[in-house]
């Protein structure tokens, strides 16, 4: 099991799968800010999670652009707050608006799109590491190192 995190400005989409490890599916919209990292934190006991996905919104030439800072200052307060379980980035260039198209599409519109697009890009990043580990054997992305004191959860 594994969870898929959607990190925004103002929401973080968080997105679980099956035991299998075949099919990604929404879980929840965390607000950002305190207790962000507790309910993730949280989440990922609840659900038996081995590894936590964070999407890196790198540039289109790969470079790391001021959200892509963002997410990976999360990445590292994240893979400090649920070490030992490990937290690894990856790319997920165009999810936003691939969600966002997706929830068009199916009419999804105005509050009710914002409330869920991050899930839905959540979905999209840990279907894409899940759908590489079927075809390659390997895992995308990069694991998040964390200090030598970090702790397990409570």
């Amino acid at each position: 099991m594994r969870l898929g995190v959607d990190v925004g400005s103002v929401r973080i989409g968080v997105a679980g799968c099956d035991p299998d490890g075949i099919l990604a599916s929404p879980v929840e919209t965390v607000p950002r800010g305190p207790g962000d990292l507790d309910r993730i934190a949280a989440l990922t006991a609840e659900r038996g999670a081995v590894e936590v996905v964070v999407g890196m919104p790198v540039s289109l030439s790969g470079g790391v652009g001021p959200a892509a800072a963002r997410a990976q200052e999360f990445a590292d307060r994240l893979a400090e707050r649920l070490a030992p379980v490990p937290v690894r980035t990856v790319d997920e260039r165009f999810t936003t608006v691939d969600a966002t198209r997706a929830l068009a599409a199916a009419g999804v519109r105005g509050p009710r799109r914002r409330a869920v697009v991050d899930q839905a890009a959540a979905v999209l990043i840990l279907q894409q590491v899940l759908d590489s580990v079927r075809a390659t054997g390997t895992l995308p992305g990069v694991v998040v190192q964390t200090s030598p004191t970090a702790e397990a959860p409570e």
